[in-house]
């Protein structure tokens, strides 16, 4: 949904099928206004859900104000992403919550992360507040006390290094705030959580059932990148290198509950601390773990096209990508060839440019996918490329090295969508495919692939305009409605 279209542009159906689910990834991109209380909120108001009669949808805080509704004041729309209180210092925002990850709270001063940043240490507790609604020292200690948390009852790591992981300066500071927090000890927490043995740290990430895990794994081991990716019946592995660690990740079902099971194993010496945090996240947006299976059913159901075949496969995830620069890279190489051929072509490039795991390889996986920057400044010739594809890597790499252009969700789909396209040999199915898996955009919808015109026509292929027009009835989540249409 165009997040700055007029409200006349607006699907207010699916507007309204967002909001009931309280989708996070609609946060920004439009604002409801309740006829029964006189208050406008954002679509993830915790508030109960009104009823579709008393609602009316529009696209900016600021049209909701002009039809004279009072902003709610649990939701604050105000401040929510994309508003004027956002747009101009969300930048700014988001790079301090990177440099807090990287520890620049934990042993750093905030005066000095605002000079990082060219911004008053006053100034920069006043956008937080805003944005958050929470000061950076306190950002930064909520994240290394949750952060302590999972790893305390996940994993095994000696108490001592949980500490550090986590960002405490010392292991005091770490007990007296595991205390604080959870009135018990962590050696209490410990026991409690019957941690297993062993070095390697155990994650657990929760979904909401049902959650079709083998359909995931399937579409991922067909792409999976020979060297970097290995994908078998009931499990996922692959290696990373991620702020300073490098290692082996393998994902399966956890034996209890409603969860996965990460298993990371770090390789070589590790620069710091693991970043956790950022690997949980990207886990979560490889499969999908944030969807919400019962209103995005409640939603398709009803559809002649895609209900049936969501009934035929209860739990349908989007399978996404845990490298955003990598998915994209092989989303270009997939143009006009077969998966396998560009499933060889992708292995190729990790070969000849991925940095080769120093300790013995594990499970086929031998190889770190090679970097934007990497890639910005290789002879991609005689891979089997053709010379448009060679530049069209080389522009993605060198604008990704960059910064012109990144992999965060967060933009509205139009956005991104005008970002990628506007790099030379990249079009809107190549734009569409890598929002949709990269940045985890529910709305994302490729309406040119010849294989979602055949499935929608019954084995003769609609046009592009067609489809594109079928699938409004099926936003906000036209993305599981193009992998209903791909896989079954």
């Amino acid at each position: 949904m165009n997040m700055t279209a007029p409200a006349s542009l607006l699907d207010e159906d699916a507007c309204y099928r967002a909001m009931q689910a309280k989708d996070a990834r609609f946060d920004g991109r439009f604002f409801v206004c309740v006829s029964s209380t006189g208050i406008y909120c954002r679509p993830v108001c915790p508030a109960r859900v009104p009823k579709r009669e008393h609602c009316r949808f529009v696209a900016s805080a600021a049209a909701a104000e002009a039809a004279g509704f009072r902003s709610c004041l649990r939701c604050r729309p105000e401040t929510a992403p994309g508003t004027p209180a956002w747009t101009g210092t969300a930048a700014t925002v988001s790079r301090a919550l990177r440099l807090i990850e990287e520890g620049a709270l934990d042993e750093g001063k905030l005066e000095d992360l605002a000079a990082r940043l060219g911004l008053g240490e006053r100034q920069l507790r006043r956008l937080f507040l805003a944005h958050l609604g929470a000061g950076p020292q306190a950002v930064a200690a909520n994240r290394r006390l949750l952060t302590a948390k999972q790893l305390i009852t996940d994993t095994a790591m000696p108490l001592s290094e949980v500490a550090y992981a986590a960002g405490y300066r010392s292991l005091r500071r770490f007990n007296d705030a595991i205390q604080t927090a959870y009135g018990v000890a962590p050696t209490e927490i410990r026991r409690a959580s019957e941690a297993q043995a062993g070095s390697t740290i155990r994650l657990k990430l929760g979904y909401r059932p049902p959650f079709d895990f083998e359909s995931v794994l399937s579409y991922l081991r067909g792409r999976a990148i020979p060297g970097v990716e290995r994908v078998e019946a009931e499990r996922y592995a692959r290696s990373f290198a991620l702020g300073g660690a490098k290692g082996i990740i393998t994902v399966e079902r956890a034996q209890k509950g409603h969860a996965l099971e990460a298993r990371i194993a770090t390789i070589g010496s590790t620069k710091g601390a693991l970043p956790i945090r950022a690997i949980a996240a990207r886990l979560r947006r490889l499969f999908d773990l944030d969807a919400e299976p019962s209103a995005i059913a409640a939603a398709l159901s009803r559809d002649p096209l895609i209900g049936p075949r969501l009934a035929a496969r209860p739990g349908l995830r989007v399978p996404g990508g845990f490298d955003g620069f990598e998915l994209a890279i092989r989303a270009i190489l997939g143009q006009q060839i077969s998966v396998k051929g560009a499933t060889t072509i992708a292995g190729r490039i990790a070969a000849k440019f991925g940095e080769k795991i120093a300790e013995r390889e594990t499970e086929g996986i031998e190889r770190i996918f090679p970097s934007a920057k990497v890639l910005a400044r290789a002879d991609l010739s005689g891979l089997g490329l053709t010379g448009g594809r060679i530049a069209t890597l080389k522009a993605l790499s060198a604008a990704a090295a960059g910064g012109r252009i990144g992999f965060a969700p967060g933009e509205s789909l139009e956005a991104t969508v005008a970002e990628l396209t506007a790099l030379p040999g990249i079009g809107a199915w190549t734009a569409h495919y890598i929002a949709l898996r990269a940045l985890g955009e529910p709305d994302a919808f490729p309406a040119s692939d010849l294989g979602l015109r055949k499935a929608a026509g019954g084995g003769t292929p609609v046009s592009a305009a067609e489809l594109e027009t079928m699938s409004q009835a099926w936003r906000p989540w036209r993305g599981y409605a193009a992998l209903a249409l791909w896989t079954i």
